[in-house]
């Protein structure tokens, strides 16, 4: 019986190393491992033996069984290795096929940008979650009760919440400036830091607005900042945002978390300051409002306004971008046309 074992076996091992490719090997793995292979049928016919040879064929059969598995492994790893991935040969005077790259919102490279200055300035970039509260936007913002934005026509409450209160009472981030209180409170002052992300509030849409949109807010807080800092803050992004002078001027404008506060401007440069709908045919936009930020908000950080004042910007980042490729509807920013954000690849 051990002669007729060591013959399978040798044959075995030759059929393995004949092996070509993934058919064959399993061919020869159901010949040699399989309920019909020759192995199995010297188990089968063990029964005439003694306990003792039952033993000694039983374990010599089995040695086999496992040196054809490791066997039959190695090859199929080195017919795995050697093959090709294509079914046919390759015919290397055919035109290749063009790879569909990807790249990236042109609001978010606006965001990158703005980051990249923003930090060679010397500022923290600080984000939180898009859910705020009628503390953080609304109470410590130095908002009046009664103020027309805590409302459900401007701001998007969470069911579930309307009829609570302060930090219980949860909303939409209808604005950014929330975030600022809630980054002066963990890390107190000095500081300078920017906040991009994104807002929400129920409003008509219209080539200027969205419901959804993207901010991006900067602050500086120390001990003596000037009105004429803030102005050199503006001019230099955007002169790193489009690489030249841009027009600005400031109007009086009224926020909760300001005192002074201003509208700023930029010319429209859809139209060059000549007129169209984007700038309402006045040949300036608003792109972002700012100011020196009010007492009330920096006791809401836990910081005394006779020691500490500081200047606020929101940039209104979807008008910036329209800025920068000349496009007069915000929407199609939001449209998520592939036709139209192939563009700016």
């Amino acid at each position: 019986m051990k002669e007729k074992l060591e013959d399978i076996k040798i044959k075995g091992l030759k059929k393995i190393e004949n092996i070509k490719n993934i058919s064959e090997l399993e061919d020869v793995r159901k010949e040699l491992t399989g309920k019909k292979s020759e192995l199995s049928q010297v188990l089968k016919s063990m029964s005439s033996l003694s306990n003792e040879d039952k033993k000694s064929i039983g374990m010599f059969t089995t040695e086999i069984k496992n040196l054809f598995i490791d066997k039959l492994h190695g090859k199929e790893e080195e017919i795995i290795s050697s093959m090709s991935v294509l079914d046919g040969p390759i015919d290397l005077t055919l035109p290749g096929h063009k790879v569909n790259e990807g790249a990236l919102h042109p609001i978010t490279q606006m965001k990158y940008d703005l980051n990249d200055a923003f930090l060679s300035l010397g500022f923290d970039l600080y984000s939180e979650d898009d859910i705020s509260s009628e503390k953080y936007a609304f109470d410590n913002l130095n908002f009046a009760k009664d103020h027309p934005a805590r409302e459900s026509m401007d701001t998007y409450w969470i069911e579930g919440t309307e009829a609570k209160s302060g930090a219980e009472r949860l909303c939409l981030r209808p604005h950014l400036t929330g975030g600022s209180v809630r980054y002066l409170m963990r890390h107190g002052a000095p500081a300078r830091f920017v906040y991009p992300g994104g807002a929400y509030r129920n409003e008509t849409t219209d080539a200027r607005h969205e419901r959804a949109f993207v901010q991006y807010e900067a602050l500086i807080v120390d001990k003596d900042i000037s009105f004429s800092s803030g102005m050199v803050m503006i001019q230099t992004i955007l002169e790193k945002v489009f690489g030249r002078k841009i027009n600005t001027r400031m109007r009086e404008g009224f926020f909760p978390f300001t005192e002074p506060g201003y509208e700023i401007d930029m010319e429209c440069l859809v139209c060059g300051g000549k007129g169209c709908k984007v700038c309402n045919h006045n040949g300036w936009i608003e792109v972002m409002p700012g100011g020196v930020i009010h007492p009330n908000v920096l006791k809401s950080a836990g910081l005394n306004p006779e020691e500490w004042t500081g200047f606020y910007i929101n940039i209104g980042l979807d008008r910036l971008v329209m800025m920068r490729y000349g496009v007069d509807d915000v929407r199609l920013f939001h449209s998520a046309d592939l036709r139209f954000l192939k563009q700016f690849k």
